[in-house]
This record gives C-alpha cells, sequence and structure tokens, in this order.
C-alpha cells in the first residue's frame, strides 16, 4: 500500500477541488449591480475565488464594511437560491486523488473559507464527503466580520485532533497565497495547486508546486516499492 509523508491532509475548496465560477460569477454581478456598481472586469474576475467574499467586497469593489456585510447576504441569499453545488465543475483528477489519499488511510479534512455548507452540500453532491474525517470552511452567521483562512485551518485541526487523528505532519494543499499565509501560521507545509485561480507568483512560498492531478499525487503518496 502507498504510505504518505503527511498524517493528514487538507484541502482548499474553491480552486483547489472545485471550480465555482460558473456560480459565483453570474451572482456576484447581480450582488455588485444592487449596489449600483460595475460588473468586474472579466480578466479581474479571478481575484474574487478564494479570499473571504466579505473581504473582497472591501477590497475589490470598495464598499464600506457595512455594505460589505449585506452585499455577503444578498450573495449568500442567491447561493441558496440556485443551490449550493449548481454550476460548480470539479477538477479532472482531483476526485481521483482524494479516494487515493482515504484508500491509503491518510485522513483528509477541509480547511475552506467558502461557507461550511456550501463546502458540504458541494462533496455530498460529488460522493466525496465521506472521504473526509473533518469539514471546515466558513461559518454561515459570520457577517460582518471574515473567517480568515487561519482561522479554518484552525478549526481543521481542531476537528481532526477530536476524532483522534495524528495531526503531527499535516498538510494543505491550495492555490492562493492566502492559503500559503494561512498555512505559515502553523508551520504546516503547502503544496500550490497550479490549476486554480492563484497568480503564478502566489505559489512562489509554498514548499511544492502541483501543475495537475498527477503531480499532486505523487507528492502525497510514495509507492512502498519504491
Amino acid at each position: 500500500m502507498p504510505h504518505s509523508p503527511y498524517t493528514c491532509v487538507l484541502w482548499d475548496v474553491d480552486g483547489t477541488i472545485a471550480d465555482a465560477t460558473p456560480g459565483i460569477f453570474p451572482r456576484l454581478i447581480e450582488v455588485l449591480a444592487s449596489f449600483d456598481l460595475p460588473a468586474p472586469d472579466p480578466a479581474s474576475m479571478g481575484r474574487w475565488v478564494g479570499p473571504p467574499m466579505y473581504e473582497s467586497f472591501q477590497q475589490l469593489a470598495g464598499l464600506s464594511p457595512d455594505d460589505a456585510a449585506e452585499a455577503l447576504t444578498r450573495y449568500r441569499a442567491l447561493a441558496a437560491r440556485d443551490g449550493y453545488a449548481a454550476s460548480v465543475d470539479i477538477y479532472p483528477g482531483v476526485p481521483d486523488v482524494i479516494r487515493a489519499v482515504a484508500a491509503a488511510g491518510i485522513p483528509q479534512a477541509t480547511a475552506s473559507t467558502k461557507p461550511e455548507n456550501q463546502v458540504r452540500a458541494i462533496l455530498e453532491h460529488n460522493g466525496l464527503v465521506d472521504l473526509f474525517t473533518a469539514l471546515s470552511g466558513a461559518r454561515t452567521g459570520a457577517i460582518g466580520r471574515s473567517d480568515s483562512k487561519s482561522d479554518v485551518i484552525g478549526w481543521a485541526l481542531e476537528r481532526l485532533e477530536a476524532a483522534g487523528v495524528d495531526t503531527s505532519r499535516p498538510v494543505l494543499i491550495g492555490d492562493r497565497h492566502h492559503d500559503v499565509d494561512g498555512a505559515a501560521e502553523f508551520g504546516i507545509p503547502v503544496i500550490f495547486s497550479e490549476w486554480g485561480f492563484g497568480e503564478d507568483a502566489e505559489g512562489d512560498p509554498a514548499t511544492f508546486r502541483a501543475a495537475d492531478a498527477a503531480a499532486l499525487q505523487a507528492l502525497l503518496l510514495q509507492d512502498d516499492a519504491a
């Protein structure tokens, strides 16, 4: 059986497991229009994927904290209306990696700033939820503050430990500098998923880079015969 240098694997979701942009972008445009704001330039839309949306409404749209909280409420209402797993594509090969890691007996958890109920819906819809020991995402009631990447990583580790998992050698897989920065607060190495939304330089501080799912699996699992 393959073995891993890691005792547990933490997964970012947007840009790592799932491409939710077919649903995110129309909802984002609708919310911004409700504030009489123009749609973002298509070339910059990827900047909205990954960071906490409450933060992005302020930094990218220039909304005040109060308006950003209202925008987030409207955005989540649209997501609930559309269905959290609607218009979400799973990246090719990534489910196979998740299954292979689970088959090797390595516990897995999500560590996503996407609301936790949306994370669960996406994984359930794609038949992956039972492969995770713990799910960690943003709190759906956290309007007016931003659950950071370090927050959700901390919760993921706590839930894994509560399940009896050895968290002494974790690794995080993610596609944005937020993943690298958040993991650094815990001394966790990061595998940068190059198929996501981060710019190339965002992965420079990461421990490893993976160009595709096959490269990722090779970093996570090693053949005992090798």
